[in-house]
């Protein structure tokens, strides 16, 4: 699974003229499931995702985590994150796992990281959704399973 995880004053998601999700300080993490995806990238990606300290303490220093914080994750479902444009300029999206089983996953990872006590707003899975963030530093993290990178 692959996320990109921005630090964010508030942010929300639009599907037709509606907002689906939406929070205040906390994280945006967009998040991408491979083929080969299973449930320990799941678990991995809740526990990066649920400790990350990106929130300052009072000496400044990024010591905090969204429990520390009180503050909310929204997620993101995007495939595109799997997009591979090593080979030309149109990504191939080969490297993505089939919706119906890539879903469940996601809902996973919001599962898991719900049950870390934190609140999860989402978007709607594969719906074409307006995301609308305030960027807090800014602060941006990739996150790979893998380890890609």
């Amino acid at each position: 699974m692959r996320a990109v995880v921005q630090r964010v004053l508030e942010a929300s998601v639009t599907v037709e003229g509606e907002v689906v999700g939406r929070i205040d300080q906390g994280l945006c993490a967009l998040v991408g499931v491979a083929q080969d995806d299973d449930g320990r990238d799941v678990e991995l990606l809740v526990n990066k995702v649920s400790q990350l300290r990106v929130f300052q303490d009072a000496e400044g220093k990024m010591n905090h985590g969204l429990a520390d914080i009180g503050g909310t994750l929204l997620a993101v479902s995007q495939f595109t994150l799997l997009g591979d444009v090593r080979r030309g300029n149109r990504p191939s999206f080969t490297l993505a796992m089939d919706p119906e089983r890539a879903q469940l996953l996601f809902e996973g990872f919001c599962a898991g990281v719900r049950a870390r006590g934190i609140t999860v707003a989402t978007g709607r899975f594969r719906a074409s959704m307006r995301v609308a963030l305030v960027n807090d530093g800014p602060v941006t993290i990739l996150i790979d399973t893998k380890k890609a990178f």
